[in-house]
């Protein structure tokens, strides 16, 4: 069954909120320069007090 393998994706802590993530398929090429699990996270790395 297709889907069924995420917990062997490569995954990350954001350096905002400090929760994991998981690669995506739209990463594939960037996965190096990632360091925000979502748009939100990027927009308020001005405001974090995890990293």
């Amino acid at each position: 069954m297709k889907g069924d393998k995420k917990h062997d994706l490569p995954q990350k802590i954001c350096i905002v909120c400090g929760r994991p993530f998981s690669w995506r398929k739209k990463w594939e090429k960037v996965w190096e320069e990632v360091k925000y699990c979502s748009d939100k996270c990027r927009k308020n790395r001005a405001n974090s007090t995890v990293g």
